[in-house]
């Protein structure tokens, strides 16, 4: 019996001349089976101020003081409005809440003006990307990592790639960025490496599954090199605690 004829060109990262970002993209697709699915389908309004205060604070812990704070103000002109001890109040479990609440207030406050009085980020859907990022990013404390984020997971599904700290540890370690390429100026470099024609839902995919191979295998210690996909292709194998 002869195998089935698979027709149409190779899969992404088994075509020759494919680059390492397409390689390592291709063998973490298998592994993590893509295409994934979005974890969020929140207004991106929401998914901002999601994004603030997941910073430096766990998941569960983030995600309980998102709904804290939306139980307590159902609206964003209610969280603008209210007093700041009132908002930390309400995401105590955050990290730094004596922080983030005064800047959520604020952030809400200039969004409000300068979207000429609605306070929504859904216009950002009728701008290409990069100018949706740089709406963004004028505002204090508004990096690529927080614009990326807040284009590809929250409703407006628009082509972004953010990289965590998971993300970044991989891509060093692989040799897509250099040793000294810090994790704001990596999302421009890895961008760069991937197809223009890909979609909002590729790159997604190409984030999820670098962020997952960083949490479940490339460990920042101790990373289980003898049970990775990519270690023929990564410089960094070499030498590493490898764990059984």
């Amino acid at each position: 019996m002869h195998p089935p004829v698979v027709e149409g060109p190779p899969p992404v990262g088994e075509r020759e001349g494919d680059s390492l970002a397409l390689v390592v993209h291709g063998r973490l697709c298998t592994v993590f089976k893509c295409p994934i699915a979005y974890f969020s389908d929140r207004d991106p309004l929401s998914e901002l101020v999601s994004a603030i205060l997941s910073h430096r604070t766990r998941n569960a812990a983030s995600g309980q003081a998102f709904k804290a704070l939306r139980h307590r103000f159902p609206t964003w002109e209610e969280v603008m409005e209210a007093g700041t001890d009132e908002i930390q109040a309400a995401i105590q479990g955050v990290t730094w809440p004596e922080m983030k609440a005064p800047r959520i207030r604020t952030l809400l406050s200039g969004i409000k003006a300068r979207s000429g009085g609605n306070l929504s980020l859904d216009f950002l859907a009728d701008h290409p990307p990069e100018e949706a990022r740089r709406w963004l990013e004028a505002f204090p404390g508004i990096g690529p990592k927080t614009s990326a984020a807040v284009l590809s997971f929250s409703s407006l599904r628009m082509r972004a790639l953010p990289v965590d700290s998971h993300h970044h540890r991989v891509a060093r370690r692989l040799g897509l960025i250099g040793p000294r390429v810090g994790l704001g100026p990596a999302h421009a470099v890895l961008l760069a490496q991937l197809p223009a024609d890909w979609t909002a839902q590729d790159l997604y995919d190409n984030h999820e599954i670098l962020m997952m191979h960083g949490q479940q295998v490339c460990h920042h210690r101790r990373p289980a090199c003898g049970r990775c996909v990519l270690v023929d292709l990564c410089p960094s194998a070499v030498g590493e605690v490898r764990e059984p």
